[in-house]
């Protein structure tokens, strides 16, 4: 059977969007554990404020933040590296493909 010999399939009409009225009332009704309200909600809760603490937890997070900064600091150094390296690795796989393909093609002819 043809694609044209098929019955067209009629689609029933949208419904109506919501009123205004009708979104509030579903927000307000919603969970707060509702995943629509912590999906895009950061993992961390958000550091407290600055002032509200003591001078010596400040310091403590400042070199906690300082430690993991030069620790991916570092990782992204490796990281750099490896790239460097396997960049190196594959440049000189494709010279010797191109060695050995200039020599399959002189061979053939």
């Amino acid at each position: 059977m043809s694609s044209k010999a098929k019955k067209r399939v009629v689609l029933p009409t949208r419904p109506a969007p919501p009123t205004v009225e009708q979104i509030l009332e579903d927000v307000r009704g919603a969970p707060a554990h509702d995943p629509v309200f912590t999906a895009l909600a950061p993992e961390d809760p958000p550091d407290p404020s600055p002032r509200a603490e003591d001078p010596e937890t400040q310091e403590e997070q400042l070199y906690q933040q300082s430690r993991a900064y030069v620790a991916m600091n570092e990782r992204l150094r490796q990281a750099g590296d490896t790239l460097r390296q396997k960049f190196d690795d594959l440049r000189q796989a494709g010279h010797r493909l191109e060695q050995d393909v200039s020599q399959l093609t002189s061979a053939t002819s």
